[in-house]
C-alpha cells in the first residue's frame, strides 16, 4: 500500500535532502554546476559501507566518509581553479576518477551494511526512529551552514558566486572560496551516501548515478515552495529538503501505480524539467496577462484632448 510505504519515502527524501543542500550550495550559492556529487555521494557509501564492514564505528565511518567527500570536492576545485578547465569538465573529470576510485575502496561492485548486527545510525528496520535522527541531523546541519555563511568567509564565499569581478576587485580570493565550497558542498553529499548505504544496507557503484538529477529536483522544487514565504537563507534550505521529501513521496506514488520502473529515470528528468520551465513561463506569459489588464475605474487617463485640457485649465 502507498501509505505504509510513505515513512520509508519521507527517510529516504531526508537522506537526499542532505545531498540536495550540497547541490544547493553550488549551483545557487556558488553559481557553479558541479557534477562531481554523482561520484561523491557513492564515495561516501562506499567509505562508510567497508570502514563499517571492518567493524569501525558507524560514526566515525561517516566522519571519514564525510572528509572524503571534501577531498573529492577539492579535486574538483583544483581542476578548475589552478588548471583553468570549465566548471562541468572538472567535475566530470573527478567523477570519472571516483569511479575507479570507489571501486578500489571496495573491491567489487558493493558492500553490505549488516544493519542487524552492528550498530548503524539509520535504518529501515526502524523507520520511525530514523527520521526522528534525521530531523536531527538537518537541525545541525541548517543551523550550522546559517551560522557560516553569515560570518565573513561564508559571505566571501556568497559574493562570490554573486559577482566573481567584483569580488575579485574587492581583494576576495576567489579561487580560494570556490574550493571551500566545492568541497562544503561534496562533504554534505558525501554524508547523505554514508546515510544512504546505512539505511539501505548495502553500497553500490551505481548509487549516484542520476544524484544530480534528484538533487536539482529537490532545490527547484523547494525553491517553488518557500520563494514566497521567506528569502531566509535558512528557509531556503529547509525548502531544499522538504524538496527532496516531495520528490521521493511522488516517486513512491509512481511505483504505486505500478508503472514500468524503466521509465523512472525518464519521469525524474522531465519533473526537473517541468520545475525548471514553470518560472519562464510565469514571466513571459503570465507577466504579459497581468500588463495588459484594464486599469480600475476612476483611473482612466482620458483622452489626448482631456489632458491638454486639464493641463491648459491647470495653467
Amino acid at each position: 500500500m502507498f501509505w505504509d510505504a510513505l515513512p520509508g519515502a519521507i527517510a529516504l527524501g531526508m537522506i537526499w535532502g542532505i545531498m540536495a543542500i550540497g547541490v544547493y550550495i553550488t549551483y545557487k550559492v556558488l553559481d557553479f554546476a558541479d557534477l562531481t556529487v554523482d561520484g561523491s555521494i557513492c564515495t561516501g557509501g562506499a567509505v562508510a559501507a567497508v570502514l563499517m564492514a571492518a567493524g569501525v564505528n558507524a560514526w566515525v565511518a561517516v566522519l571519514v566518509a564525510v572528509l572524503a567527500g571534501a577531498l573529492a570536492g577539492l579535486v574538483t576545485g583544483i581542476f578548475h581553479t589552478l588548471m583553468g578547465i570549465p566548471a562541468i569538465l572538472s567535475g566530470i573529470l573527478t567523477q570519472l576518477i571516483l569511479w575507479s576510485v570507489n571501486l578500489k575502496i571496495m573491491g567489487q561492485a558493493n558492500t553490505v551494511v549488516d544493519t542487524r548486527g552492528q550498530y548503524v545510525i539509520v535504518t529501515q528496520l526502524e523507520t520511525g526512529f530514523t527520521i526522528l535522527k534525521l530531523v536531527a541531523f538537518l537541525v545541525v546541519i541548517v543551523g550550522a551552514l546559517y551560522w557560516f555563511f553569515g560570518t565573513e568567509a561564508g559571505c566571501g564565499i556568497r559574493a562570490t558566486g554573486s559577482n566573481p569581478n567584483m569580488s575579485r576587485a574587492q581583494g576576495i580570493n576567489v579561487n580560494l572560496n570556490k574550493i571551500i565550497g566545492l568541497m562544503l558542498s561534496n562533504a554534505l553529499v558525501a554524508l547523505a551516501g554514508a546515510l544512504l548505504a546505512q539505511y539501505q544496507g548495502f553500497a553500490d557503484i551505481n548509487m549516484g548515478r542520476g544524484a544530480i538529477v534528484i538533487g536539482l529536483a529537490a532545490v527547484i522544487i523547494g525553491e517553488a515552495i518557500v520563494t514566497h514565504i521567506s528569502r531566509n537563507f535558512a528557509v531556503q534550505l529547509i525548502g531544499v529538503v522538504l524538496g527532496g521529501i516531495i520528490y521521493y513521496i511522488v516517486y513512491q506514488f509512481v511505483i504505486w501505480l505500478d508503472l514500468d520502473t524503466e521509465y523512472l529515470k525518464m519521469f525524474s528528468a522531465i519533473v526537473v524539467a517541468i520545475f525548471l520551465a514553470v518560472p519562464y513561463l510565469k514571466e513571459k506569459y503570465f507577466s504579459k496577462i497581468k500588463w495588459r489588464k484594464k486599469p480600475p475605474k476612476g483611473e482612466d487617463k482620458g483622452s489626448p484632448g482631456q489632458s491638454a485640457g486639464a493641463a491648459q485649465g491647470g495653467e
